[in-house]
């Protein structure tokens, strides 16, 4: 046979290469170490497979994010074997990597307990110490169906594998067409330790599963369908070092820490009585001043980039959302009808259909556009219980939501405008580390409208705003809106988590004749359509403070702290002293009060810092003498015999600044 000619990408170089017949890629990359497996035109392939002419073979390294899944999704299998060997009744469902980790779930009799999962862990070391080779090899449903007998859930993903996109990610079943693989888990001898339906790739070997944990045991529902049975979901994270393993772990330990819901109840600032019901929080008075520190700011700053304040209700007839297109393609999100006066009525969980009422109360000029209306827009979303979590994800929360009505031509402008609104304000909140997101269409789906004209066109708009804007661009193929395309915000916070904060959305469908027949008379006296631009700023306020919350660890920044100063006495008779410097702080609109307790000074000092207090002003009899506070800083440091004027000055200039301490 010819000798064959293929081109190689790696981190050692991109040449041309002529190769033997039967060669391997592992052959390709002995002599780089970190590659795991390899993409051959587009397709991830297992080192093992053998090459062809023509073939362009990009190496895929354990650090990348295609290297970590294989990585996550071999360590699974290893996870799977062990616990069939130390629960032989155990029935497999599905074991796909995640982010930061991997999953497999498992039907047994009982739910698993810590003590399993160490068990669990060891019997993988063993099997990783081993050194057992992951083998590939195709086989006919029929055969599948002959060495699976045993597994009623791998059987059944066998009978969906003709069903595209139906099969859960991970579930090691081909899509459309083509057979089905099975990867073997091989001794030294050659024997079969284990299998399973999988479509890969694989690590070349157990051993190179350089660091692992289990992390924790739940339950779910196969398939994801609570109508189906529960099964048991163990989760575990792989890492390509252990520096890099325990550099997670520590991430997990500190996102602990930081837990917005944990720190909710010990600052005092919101809660979730359950005789409201889940997902819908209250404010207690210290959350309120966050609360309201952040709807002051965003109202202000809307006014400053020429927006118009409106009010909607919380609930409208339901022709409204049928009009919107809310109820055909978003129907599962809303609550229920309300019967009210014999009509159906919805909560609202979008704010544009009644935007585009009052945009539609009267004739609109080109001269009037662009035309922005903004308001504080409760709205209400029928969310999953399971999905439910603290102020990040809500049923009931207020959206700083805005509608931009403008000419084709002036939208990039407009588009612009909004980008750089949404990044001044999240760098005013203290988050400046950030990427945007591209959420475009799927032409396969049913669940967008419009035409492929109009999508593309509302596309490249916002893809050449974001490329504009210097930023990293990730494109999010599916995740736009039903109405059009959208840009979202990615932040990431002081322990390098990210979330979607801010949105742009580029709307053509509802202003559309078919819809809300929203015109304007252009500058020709024709009437014309104009484009909807949606944008929220903080998204949700709700959200939005859970982030920060986590962001801060509770540690506000001076200007939205729900207490700014403390002033703490060193005895009772100090403290007039302090309630008449508190006075003249409180008369400049800083949040002071004093600690009239019964504690002792240095335990008013933990209570203040545990209380994540920016400012504490100690007085003692010195003090008092010399018209000065000992000025206390919350990290700790101090500086005493401070000038009363001094120290008030020191405040109101950290607030006013916007000051992280």
């Amino acid at each position: 046979m010819s000798e064959l000619d293929i081109h190689v990408r790696s981190a050692a170089g991109d040449d041309a290469r002529t190769v033997e017949p039967g060669t391997r890629i592992w052959q390709l990359f002995a002599d780089e170490p970190d590659v795991v497996a390899a993409r051959v035109d587009g397709e991830l392939r297992d080192l093992s497979r053998e090459l062809e002419a023509g073939d362009v073979v990009e190496a895929v390294a354990i650090d990348s994010p295609d290297g970590l899944d294989i990585l996550r999704h071999s360590t699974a299998h290893v996870m799977a074997q062990a616990v069939q060997e130390l629960f032989p009744e155990a029935k497999l469902g599905i074991g796909p990597p995640i982010t930061d980790g991997f999953y497999y779930d498992f039907d047994v009799a009982e739910p698993f307990v810590p003590e399993d999962l160490v068990k669990i862990e060891s019997r993988m070391r063993k099997i990783i110490k081993e050194g057992q080779k992951f083998d590939r090899r195709e086989v006919t449903d029929d055969q599948a169906r002959v060495e699976l007998a045993d597994e009623p859930y791998k059987l059944e993903l066998i009978g969906l594998k003709s069903t595209a996109g139906d099969v859960a990610e991970g579930a090691g079943v081909e899509v459309g067409e083509g057979g089905l693989t099975i990867y073997d888990n091989l001794k030294r001898d050659g024997s079969v330790a284990w299998g399973d339906l999988c479509r890969g790739p694989h690590l070349p070997t157990t051993k190179r599963i350089p660091a692992f944990t289990l992390m924790r045991s739940a339950a779910a529902y196969w398939r994801g369908d609570e109508k189906n049975k529960q099964l048991q979901r163990l989760y575990g994270t792989a890492w390509p070092t252990k520096e890099a393993l325990e550099a997670h772990l520590f991430r997990i330990e500190e996102a602990q820490r930081r837990d917005h819901r944990r720190l909710g109840t010990e600052l005092d600032l919101f809660s979730f009585p359950d005789e409201i019901g889940s997902g819908l929080p209250v404010f207690h008075p210290r959350g309120g001043v966050i609360k309201r520190e952040m709807e002051d700011y965003v109202r202000r700053r809307h006014i400053e980039e020429g927006f118009e304040y409106v009010g909607t209700p919380h609930i409208a007839k339901e022709g409204l959302f049928h009009t919107s297109g809310h109820l055909p393609y978003y129907g599962e999100g809303m609550f229920p009808a309300l019967d009210v006066d014999g009509s159906d009525y919805r909560l609202k969980a979008m704010n544009c259909p009644m935007h585009n009422l009052i945009f539609r109360s009267r004739g609109r000029s080109y001269r009037e556009l662009p035309l922005r209306f903004f308001e504080f827009g409760h709205v209400y979303r029928n969310e999953k219980s399971g999905v439910i979590h603290g102020l990040t994800r809500v049923r009931g929360f207020a959206q700083d939501d805005s509608h931009s009505y403008v000419t084709p031509e002036q939208a990039p402008g407009e588009i612009r405008h909004l980008l750089q609104f949404v990044l001044s304000l999240l760098r005013d909140f203290g988050l400046d580390d950030f990427y945007l997101e591209l959420s475009t269409r799927d032409a396969s789906k049913d669940k967008f409208i419009g035409s492929d004209e109009d999508w593309a066109t509302a596309t490249k708009v916002l893809e050449d705003v974001c490329l504009e804007s210097g930023l990293e661009l990730v494109p999010d193929p599916g995740g736009a809106a039903y109405y059009g395309p959208k840009v979202s915000v990615q932040a990431r916070d002081a322990i390098g988590r990210s979330w979607q904060m801010s949105t742009i959305q580029y709307d053509f469908n509802q202003p559309s004749p078919e819809r809300f027949n929203l015109e304007y008379v252009a500058a020709d006296g024709s009437r014309r359509q104009p484009v909807m631009i949606h944008s929220a700023k903080f998204g949700s306020i709700e959200r939005f403070m859970g982030v920060l919350v986590e962001h801060y660890a509770g540690a506000f920044p001076p200007w939205l702290a729900p207490v700014q100063v403390v002033g703490i006495p060193v005895a009772e008779r100090h403290a007039d002293y302090l309630v008449n410097l508190t006075a003249r702080l409180r008369a400049l609109g800083i949040r002071a009060e004093v600690d009239h307790s019964d504690e002792r000074m240095q335990k008013k000092i933990r209570n203040a810092q545990t209380q994540k207090v920016p400012f504490m002003l100690l007085a003692g009899d010195n003090d008092i003498d010399g018209g000065a506070v000992s000025f206390r800083y919350r990290n700790g440091e101090q500086d005493n015999g401070v000038a009363l004027d001094e120290a008030i000055e020191r405040i109101v200039a950290a607030v006013r600044d916007r000051v992280q301490v």
